[in-house]
């Protein structure tokens, strides 16, 4: 029922009802306690979605890139591909002249010439960069000779305008977490890699129904006495506000045998009922008489502290929830919004809803029974220099109150009252976008990811970015993260990462990853030779292809030790992650580099160790207690993330 006196205080009684008191009240902690208690954990069904129906869905499972993407190094810009070094003197007045390799790379095209010392290849934007090149130089800045040559009128530092085979994304590398929420970008992820069906959770089926001898329809003529069923619609709205399927049910009288007949059906049907009124035990509530006896272990909660909302009844009948909430529509969406919205998202696999808070002035007291959690609705006005709150509640009947309300102050049930001027947290009805809970910026490493997915289970935000070691210690050094992953070796010291540490950072450990050289099977320039060994092997060989890593990388630091004063071919050429020297390796774009064990083993190539590194967390101390940075140190220590990190061979600290 939507129109009675269902939110009145216990003992308070309508004439003509025998009105029966709540008896034994519940905090809105316990009672949320013995709900999720009796739900979780659970299994979250699935099914296949086509990436074309994906959007605002829940992905089930983590999905790795099927490619590197781009799935070779190109050309950004139409010009020539050459060698930096060639150019490195050229300018205006100064050109430099090259001769011009008999081929020409369009899109699509595999290069089969080599670019030597001293010659170009013409490549159009988007073409596959040939063997030897290392940069790119715009066709704005060159001028052809006639005779089958070419000046350059400008200097070319290695990398420019080329895209790294494997930079965007790399072959196996993880693109979307289990449980992240698709989006148009994310939809424009998998389509670049060519995935056209993805794993999601399915939606939760929630069958809503409204309980009342005066509900009629919206459309229908309005008899005396009677009032339009709204909590049918806004509860069914709401529902797919929070990514579950409603089956919207329409309102049933108060009749028990028929009433009951709905439910059973409704219950075998779906995943969860939602009713609404015929919950204030008044001789005319029948609803939460059906419930108790539809499945065990039945009624949970029935009268919880909340004010408005003191009337709702939560109940799990043979694993599925049912809920009951109070007929009046503000009681209606609190409750549905405080209570049953987070269950109905955990069921869905959905993040907790994403709420932003102001801070606002309360310009008048407002009076709160003491006991119950109360939601007072205001409006917020722009003071000087400041927001105030106005309380614009009417009512727990009242519809206009949330579509004049920007959001709601919550009063503790320990509290009396809101003083006067009290500078006060306001919840607003429409949040903007979620900002991180965790932000780690530093080294690149694929055991990251495993230490990561507790968290994105927990609902946690997190953003990852990769600059290398020495970005990631600059960044933590100006307090823009959480974490620096890092891995540096101080050849003073013979140690790693803690001579680099700054004030203010402290070290936690991570775990060791054994770095060495990757080459493909069978090269007999590095097979069955030491590191040592292989590296002069490869420096006398003229033909031989290295692939470097970026500069400020952990690994760039190992790799100029190891080639001293040498600059061998390829040592210009600079990708920024493990996947992407290996990616290279593969594709016979260079003989050999340096990167990780685990990496060398997921693309099939041969691996000569050169060095067991430490790749610890630099660790902001004023964000320490951070309870994101705590769940993730939690994590880090946890013997399921440890047991992950070995099968993925590494070496947990």
């Amino acid at each position: 029922m939507t129109t009675d006196s269902r939110d009145a205080p216990a003992g308070a009684s309508n004439a003509g009802l025998d009105q029966q008191q709540f008896l034994s009240i519940l905090s809105r902690e316990d009672a949320m306690q013995r709900f999720e208690a009796a739900l979780f954990p659970r299994a979250l069904p699935t099914e296949r979605c086509a990436l074309a129906e994906a959007l605002g869905r829940v992905l089930a499972e983590d999905v790795l890139s099927p490619i590197d993407v781009p799935p070779f190094d190109r050309s950004n810009v139409d010009g020539f591909a050459l060698r930096a070094a060639d150019v490195a003197r050229s300018g205006q007045g100064r050109p430099v002249r090259l001769a011009l390799n008999g081929e020409t790379l369009a899109c699509g095209v595999t290069p089969t010439l080599q670019v030597a010392s001293g010659t170009a290849t013409p490549i159009a934007t988007g073409g596959v960069l040939p063997r030897g090149a290392d940069a790119v130089v715009m066709v704005e800045h060159t001028e052809p000779t006639g005779d089958g040559g070419l000046e350059v009128r400008r200097a070319a530092s290695p990398g420019q305008f080329v895209a790294h085979a494997g930079s965007d994304m790399a072959a196996g590398e993880l693109l979307l977490r289990a449980g992240t929420v698709m989006g148009s970008r994310e939809v424009g992820m998998l389509a670049a890699c060519g995935i056209a069906e993805i794993p999601v959770t399915r939606r939760v089926r929630v069958a809503v129904l409204s309980t009342g001898d005066e509900l009629v329809q919206p459309g229908q003529p309005l008899g005396p006495a009677s009032v339009y069923d709204t909590n049918g619609a806004i509860v069914a709205a709401a529902v797919v506000e929070n990514g579950g399927e409603a089956q919207r049910l329409g309102a049933c009288p108060d009749d028990e045998a028929n009433l009951e007949a709905v439910l059973r059906d409704a219950l075998a049907g779906s995943d969860m009922v939602v009713l609404s009124g015929g919950t204030s035990k008044g001789a005319g509530d029948v609803s939460h008489r059906i419930v108790d006896r539809l499945g065990a272990p039945g009624i949970l909660a029935h009268g919880v502290a909340l004010k408005p909302g003191k009337p709702l009844c939560l109940a799990v009948c043979d694993g599925k929830p049912v809920v009951i909430l109070p007929g009046f529509p503000t009681s209606a969406m609190f409750t549905f919004h405080d209570m049953v919205a987070p269950v109905l998202r955990r069921m869905g696999g959905l993040p907790p809803r994403a709420e932003t808070q102001v801070t606002a002035r309360v310009p008048v007291r407002v009076a709160s029974e003491l006991g119950r959690t109360e939601f007072a609705m205001v409006s917020l006005v722009q003071g000087e220099g400041e927001l105030i709150a106005y309380p614009t509640g009417k009512g727990s009947g009242a519809i206009t109150s949330f579509t004049q309300a920007d959001g709601f102050l919550r009063i503790a049930a320990l509290a009396d009252h809101l003083p006067a001027g009290t500078q006060a947290p306001v919840t607003l009805f429409t949040p903007s976008l979620r900002i991180p809970d965790l932000v780690i910026i530093g080294s690149h490493c694929t055991g990251l990811d495993r230490v990561l997915k507790p968290l994105a289970e927990r609902g946690r935000a997190v953003r990852t970015l990769t600059v290398g070691s020495l970005g990631g210690l600059a960044a933590a050094k100006r307090g823009e993260c959480d974490l620096a992953p890092i891995h540096l070796f101080d050849p003073r010291t013979g140690s790693y990462n803690r001579p680099f540490l700054a004030e203010g950072l402290e070290l936690f450990p991570g775990w060791r990853r054994m770095q060495g050289i990757v080459f493909r099977r069978g090269d007999p320039r590095f097979a069955s030779r030491s590191a040592e060994a292989a590296v002069a092997a490869a420096l006398a060989d003229p033909d031989c292809l290295m692939v470097n890593r970026n500069q400020g990388a952990g690994t760039r630091i190992l790799i100029d030790r190891l080639l001293g004063t040498s600059r061998p071919d390829g040592y210009w050429n600079q990708p920024k992650s493990h996947n992407a020297v290996a990616t290279a390796v593969v594709q016979k774009r260079a003989d050999w580099g340096v990167t990780i064990a685990p990496v060398a083993k997921a693309a099939g190539l041969d691996f000569l160790p050169l060095a067991e590194e430490s790749y610890d967390f630099a660790l902001v101390t004023a964000r320490r207690d951070r309870p994101a940075v705590q769940d993730f140190l939690a994590a880090l220590a946890s013997p399921s993330v440890r047991a992950a990190l070995e099968e993925a061979g590494f070496r947990p600290a």
